[in-house]
């Protein structure tokens, strides 16, 4: 699969959204993060953020947390009634990434399904462009 690149993401974000390349959340990832909130006592307002920086073994990291504040460079995804923040800077390495949640045997916890992606590494945590 061929990945986007995109000159000036602020000016896209209409046609990203358009064309859905935007972050989805499976059931099951969507149950996990319901639970989640609840058991921490977090406000249905405590969104997801996925953001990338730099580091684990494949050079690139993902970072998810609850965050109930939106920031100006914020982009707002939502699928299944769960809102996804992400920044900017993240939202090119994330453009049509499936959050997934896994806890089989050999589950994993939260897993990106990442088009994006040339290489990850064994944890799942950290990945190529």
């Amino acid at each position: 699969m061929r990945t986007r690149h995109w000159s000036h993401p602020e000016k896209n974000i209409r046609e990203i959204k358009r064309r859905n390349y935007m972050i989805s959340v499976t059931e099951k990832a969507k149950e996990r993060i319901i639970a989640l909130r609840q058991e921490e006592g977090r406000e249905p307002n405590n969104n997801i953020r996925v953001s990338v920086k730099g580091g684990g073994c494949s050079g690139l990291m993902y970072d998810l947390n609850f965050d109930d504040q939106v920031k100006p460079v914020d982009q707002i995804f939502e699928d299944k009634g769960i809102k996804i923040l992400v920044d900017k800077k993240s939202l090119l390495y994330l453009l049509g990434t499936t959050l997934d949640f896994s806890d089989g045997l050999n589950g994993k916890g939260f897993q990106f399904v990442n088009p994006n992606a040339s290489r990850t590494c064994g944890c799942g945590e950290s990945f190529a462009v």
